[in-house]
């Protein structure tokens, strides 16, 4: 072109068809989260006119399994048909609570005002304060717990201290790690938020459940939506196809093709933010909303009584439990409290998983569905199960050289 001064501009190359950028820039910078824990940037909004209640838990991720169930939408065209849809398993054991935290508002946000811890502190969660537990002389807590002998006046101070200036109440608890067959012995440790009620009906809630035992079935409840909130599974340094989900360059490129063609322009002399880049890929802190809780199972050893078939429906009577045969993989077995969870969850096997409360004031019909479970598979993760229980196999095969040796 001659047209002066537009020459450069008619020069300069140009993309030949449009497109959407690859990868959200909402999650920059993707990088190691810092804490393994998932964390509840945000509690559900309290509203003082409900009886008082809890509004997170902490579960152990198990791994996947499915189930089959009837589907309840009218007019949909699935309606009254089976569906098969994969669930994930999370190990819920009952938490302790050991401590209550009071907040006030400030111009920059919450400070918290007074910390009250209970009077006795599992070895569990002591272990979470120390960097190196069987080198340590423990003497976490042993200057604390003299508040509770002279009557209890400090005590008493913080918690009305607490009730009187106030206006976010925390519970603190730790999960039973040792309930569950992982190597880790430290508990994780964490504030509830507690709403519903007065300021005052908080505190003594709270000091109400110092050093005793809650379960996930006073918190949460079958066919609830709630928030899963974890760490995703780390995959380490990664490319910008895997990692942003840009287009490969044409076979012929020189020097490789799952690159970015153009990084950017001369002027400004610098790569922009923008760019995708190679770099770290997954362990980042992710909060996935609106989760469908299919069923809350009892453990194989609730209530001091083996119930072994907390995998049963009312469809499916055979006696078994959630565990499915040879175990998890990677994870081994479920024997304390569950939930059965639509979907897959952020996380490796064995991760502390937080479930919270949702945010939103739930309307959508398949948020409103009641769930009823047809059949939970129990059959093999190791490979193509073709069995559901133990008893199933041996009825198949009759008698084998190995079962007759056994007996």
């Amino acid at each position: 072109s001659t047209w002066g001064f537009f020459s450069v501009a008619s020069d300069m190359s140009h993309r030949k068809f449009e497109a959407p950028r690859h990868g959200s820039l909402g999650f920059l910078p993707r990088k190691r989260c810092v804490r393994h824990r998932g964390k509840v940037k945000k509690f559900p909004k309290d509203d003082a006119s409900k009886p008082v209640h809890l509004t997170a838990f902490m579960g152990y991720k198990a791994g996947m399994t499915h189930i089959c169930r009837d589907v309840d939408k009218p007019g949909s065209k699935i309606h009254k048909k089976e569906v098969v849809e994969a669930v994930s398993i999370v190990e819920t054991p009952p938490m302790v609570a050991v401590g209550v935290v009071g907040y006030i508002e400030t111009p920059r946000g919450l400070r918290s005002l007074a910390t009250v811890w209970a009077g006795h502190l599992n070895d569990e969660v002591k272990r979470r304060f120390y960097k190196n537990w069987y080198r340590s002389k423990k003497k976490a807590f042993t200057q604390y717990v003299k508040k509770y002998a002279d009557e209890k006046k400090a005590i008493t101070d913080d918690l009305a201290r607490i009730k009187k200036h106030c206006t976010v109440v925390r519970l603190l608890a730790h999960t039973q790690i040792r309930k569950v067959g992982l190597r880790n012995k430290k508990a994780h440790l964490m504030e509830i938020q507690i709403n519903g009620g007065s300021v005052a009906d908080k505190v003594d809630f709270a000091y109400g459940q110092f050093e005793k035992q809650f379960s996930v079935d006073s918190v949460f409840s079958q066919d609830e939506m709630i928030d899963v909130i974890g760490i995703t599974r780390g995959k380490g340094y990664e490319g910008v196809v895997k990692r942003f989900g840009i287009t490969r360059l044409p076979r012929k490129t020189h020097r490789g093709l799952r690159k970015v063609g153009c990084i950017g322009a001369w002027h400004p002399s610098r790569v922009s933010w923008t760019v995708a880049r190679t770099g770290q890929l997954g362990y980042h802190h992710r909060t996935e909303i609106n989760k469908k809780v299919f069923r809350i199972g009892k453990g194989i050893t609730a209530e001091n009584k083996v119930v072994p078939n907390n995998a049963s429906t009312d469809f499916d009577l055979t006696e078994k439990s959630i565990t499915p045969m040879g175990g998890f993989p990677h994870y081994g077995e479920v024997k304390e409290d569950f939930m059965i969870i639509k979907g897959g969850i952020a996380g490796a096997k064995k991760r502390v998983i937080t479930l919270r409360k949702s945010l939103l004031k739930q309307s959508s019909r398949s948020a409103l569905e009641k769930i009823t479970l047809k059949f939970i598979d129990t059959s093999s993760k190791f490979g193509h199960g073709r069995f559901q229980t133990y008893e199933e196999k041996r009825k198949f095969f009759g008698v084998t050289k190995k079962s007759a040796a056994q007996e």
